[in-house]
Formats: structure tokens, C-alpha cells, sequence
């Protein structure tokens, strides 16, 4: 299959342009400032998803039977968005399937559990931006896939295992929250479930997501017992007094989607085991 990785250069795009290019797919990956490698199989395509032109002229040269969009940035409305805006937009005009990558920043922490049927209800900027995505998705494609996933982690790479193993190390200075609850998901198993998706021709909200709910806290002492470094060194603390915005405790329930999908999602004790 022809196959186009919007954020190709991310870590979770990464992972997604591995997977394809193993599994024998045309891949298509874009990026948006220095390309990651020369791996074989793969052609690199600049494209900056804010640019509603860029984004028509990539998708129209390229033409794939399905893109992955894997492509947000925090912080910028236009890139997480409108992005996808423009993502979906280029696909109804050439055809091809979409498999949107959304986020358990979506709700507000309020329930005790989220399954796929639930309506959005955010409390950050960032979690504003990915549910007005899911919303022009819906609205442009109705066929698309909206696949919300949680803490992405994995092989290392994270950002969170980043921090866990520095300040493990007793390299670096802070706190890992134990009032901020998600369910971590293994990058190649997010990855692997979104290519699933794409492939299958899945459509609807899915939920990708560990089936272990940990406070980061937990996650980090995981993750520094499976490198051989010392837990001990690991300092608790509290979101709610560092005055940070969003949801605290998001669980993801990927009952319906566990039903759909091949793949297994592995809880983080299972896969930081070891």
C-alpha cells in the first residue's frame, strides 16, 4: 500500500515509517526541518501541515491510498488543528483514507474512566486544539480513523524516559508527578495499531492506549529499574502545587477498540519489565 506518514520525523512517526517500510509499504514521510536518515524505502517530503497549499501540493504528488497524521505541536494551535484540517481537506480531493492520531488531552479528567464514545470535553489549550481536530476529521472525512492514545513511550526515545533516567542518574533536578494518572502506550504498539487501522480501513474513534494506569511517578520507577539505574533517587511530587493547566488523571477505556484491532496494546508494567 501507498502510505504517507504526516510528522514522519517525530518519534512516533519514526516508529510508523519503520514499520511500513518492514512491512513492504510505498512510504511517503514528511518533515518540516532537517530530515531523520536516509533510510531506504522511504521518500522524504518537506511540508509544513500550517500551509494549507503545501499540504495539497504533497498529498496531490504523492497520492496516498492512506495517510497516517501523526504530526502536532503543543504549543501551536495552527500546526495541531488546523493541520489536520488541512490534511483532511487534500485527502477528499484525491482520495485515500486518513488515521488521525488525537490525545487523551482531549477530556478533562472529570471521569473516572473515557471510552471511545465519549464527547471531548478539554480544559488546556493543547487539549482544545486536538478536539478541534477530531472535529474538522469528522467533519471533512467520514470514513477517517480518530485514534486517541495516551503517554507514548518506549525503546527509550520518550521524553518522560528521558527525564526518568536523568534524574535517576542524579543528573538533573525536579519532581515526577503522582497526581497526574494516563495509561502509557508503547510507541511500537501505537504504532503497530495505527498502521492496523490503515491498512484494515478502520473508520471511527478508536482508543489506543496501555491497559496500566500509572502516575508518572510510578512510570518513572519503572523505567529506571529497567535500566539498571537507581529508584531511590526518584523525588515525588504533587501537579496540582506546581500550578500546571490541564487534565490530571485520564483513563483511557480501549475496551471496544481491544475488540477491533489484531495488535495488543501492553500495559507499562508489562513491557518496562525487565
Amino acid at each position: 500500500m501507498r502510505v504517507l506518514i504526516v510528522g514522519g520525523s517525530g518519534f512516533l512517526g519514526g516508529e510508523l515509517v519503520r514499520l511500513c517500510v518492514e512491512a513492504g509499504h510505498e512510504v511517503g514521510a514528511t518533515y518540516v526541518t532537517a530530515r531523520p536518515g536516509e533510510r531506504p524505502g522511504v521518500e522524504w517530503l518537506p511540508m509544513d501541515v500550517r500551509s494549507r497549499e503545501a499540504v495539497e501540493a504533497t498529498v496531490a504528488a504523492f497520492r496516498p491510498e492512506a495517510a497516517i497524521n501523526a504530526a502536532y505541536r503543543k504549543a501551536d494551535w495552527t500546526s495541531t488543528a488546523d493541520g489536520a484540517a488541512h490534511v483532511a481537506l487534500a485527502l477528499s480531493r484525491t482520495g485515500g483514507r486518513l488515521v488521525h492520531v488525537s490525545s487523551d488531552a482531549v477530556f478533562s479528567g472529570a471521569a473516572p474512566r473515557y471510552d471511545e464514545a465519549c464527547v471531548p470535553d478539554p480544559v488546556s489549550p493543547y487539549g482544545a486544539a486536538k478536539a478541534a481536530a477530531e472535529t474538522a476529521v469528522r467533519a471533512v472525512l467520514r470514513g477517517a480513523a480518530i485514534v486517541r492514545t495516551s503517554l507514548i513511550v518506549g525503546n527509550g526515545g520518550s521524553t518522560h524516559e528521558s527525564l526518568a533516567r536523568s534524574l535517576a542518574a542524579g543528573h538533573g533536578q525536579g519532581v515526577l508527578f503522582t497526581d497526574d494518572v494516563k495509561c502509557p502506550v508503547h510507541v511500537g504498539d501505537l504504532a503497530a495499531a495505527l498502521v492496523e487501522t490503515a491498512v484494515r480501513g478502520l473508520s471511527g474513534v478508536l482508543h489506543a492506549a496501555g491497559s496500566d494506569a500509572l502516575n508518572r511517578y510510578e512510570l518513572g520507577v519503572l523505567i529506571a529499574r529497567r535500566d539498571g539505574l537507581d529508584a531511590a533517587r526518584l523525588r515525588p511530587g504533587r501537579r496540582s502545587d506546581a500550578g500546571l493547566t490541564g487534565p490530571f488523571e485520564v483513563r483511557l477505556d480501549c475496551t471496544a477498540t481491544r475488540r477491533r484491532l489484531r495488535t495488543r496494546l501492553r500495559g507499562a508494567r508489562e513491557f518496562l519489565a525487565g
